[in-house]
């Protein structure tokens, strides 16, 4: 029972009551009729609830039957369509469409060619889908297949006037391939995109820094400044840095006013060589002994044995100078030289032998 029938039931229950309560109290009526009366109200109030229900059973009849021939309309023929290429707006990146395509044939005028309905009702759905599609782009199937269900669910006369066509159960799709690439393509643009924005940033942050900031020492100092302006001491101590800094922004040696706060470098000192060959600090030992030198020829072997004393920086003057003398002559007897053993006499003086010709020794420490 709907809520107007439970309305008008209980309005005229109500009604009833109240006229039944007046007459009883107008006319005094018994103790028994009251239960009567109360008897009597409910039944009146059944049958008006019954005869309420039905006339609306019998309205709702009516209404169906008035609707009957349209619910059941002969079936409209129909085909289905799979695995077409629609073009998107991206060259070379096909939809593949699919959809049931339904028709209805219209009256043909007289003398008119006969015709392949189900062609003209299928080449016409696909000339509606093409000129959505082509517009939309690849990466939006599912959204465009939506798009196209609504599209094509409305009955349209094809362009020869013949058939009505429609499509249901669209399906638009993209394949598998192509959604990879075009994923790639897109991390692609995407990267592209926010390294162009960082070459931007960077471009700009260095137009500001050698255009601005760092044209010259007091442009600096007053950007360290505005980025640290409870340190004015520190900013002051670190003048000659950011002179520094300004001229080597700038290709240019530091300004001549800074040219003080700024630290001069150290001199550089070169390391001193090491090695066997290098010469005894002495005023006077500045050669060296030429290896393989000879003996006995001439003034030259005497030459040979002052280089070969500054070598180890003995001096003539020096106490240990005749004891080294004799050492060399005592080493070249034992190699059985006798030119040198001739020729260091001529130069330092006569040595005596230590020992006969006949044997050779060296000296010994205790000889020192």
């Amino acid at each position: 029972m709907s809520s107007g029938q439970k309305t008008m039931t209980l309005f005229v229950t109500v009604i009833l009551g109240l006229i039944f309560v007046i007459l009883g109290l107008s006319t005094s009526w018994p103790l028994w009729a009251w239960p009567a009366t109360a008897v009597l109200l409910l039944v009146i109030t059944a049958a008006t609830h019954k005869a309420l229900s039905r006339g609306a059973d019998e309205l709702l009849s009516t209404a169906v039957s008035g609707l009957q021939p349209e619910l059941f309309t002969p079936e409209r023929p129909e085909r289905r369509v799979t695995h077409v290429a629609l073009p998107s707006a991206t060259p070379d990146y096909d939809f593949s469409f699919a959809a049931t395509v339904l028709w209805s044939e219209l009256e043909a005028p007289e003398e008119a060619p006969v015709i392949n309905p189900a062609g003209l009702a299928v080449d016409a759905i696909l000339q509606r889908a093409r000129q959505h599609t082509e517009r939309q782009p690849p990466t939006r199937s599912a959204f465009v297949q939506h798009q196209l269900n609504g599209a094509l669910g409305i009955m349209r006369m094809d362009p020869t006037g013949r058939v009505l066509a429609m499509a249901q159960d669209v399906s638009l799709s993209l394949p598998e391939q192509d959604r990879e690439r075009l994923g790639k393509l897109s991390d692609v643009r995407k990267d592209e995109d926010v390294w162009e924005h960082e070459r931007n940033y960077e471009r700009s942050k260095r137009t500001y820094l050698g255009n601005d900031v760092l044209k010259d020492t007091g442009s600096a100092v007053v950007w360290w400044l505005s980025r640290n302006d409870e340190e004015v001491e520190g900013t002051v101590d670190r003048i000659g840095l950011l002179a520094r800094l300004s001229a080597a922004a700038n290709n240019d040696a530091v300004l001549p006013p800074f040219d003080h706060l700024v630290p001069q470098p150290r001199p550089v000192v070169e390391p001193i060589e090491s090695d066997s060959e290098q010469q005894p600090s002495t005023d006077w030992a500045d050669a060296s002994i030429p290896y393989g030198a000879g003996t006995s020829r001439g003034s030259t072997d005497t030459d040979t044995v002052d280089a070969f004393l500054k070598w180890f920086d003995i001096s003539p003057d020096a106490p240990e100078h005749d004891m080294f003398i004799e050492r060399l002559i005592n080493l070249a007897r034992a190699h059985d030289k006798p030119d040198v053993i001739d020729d260091i006499r001529r130069r330092f003086g006569p040595h005596e032998p230590d020992e006969p010709d006949g044997g050779v020794s060296m000296p010994t420490d205790s000889d020192d």
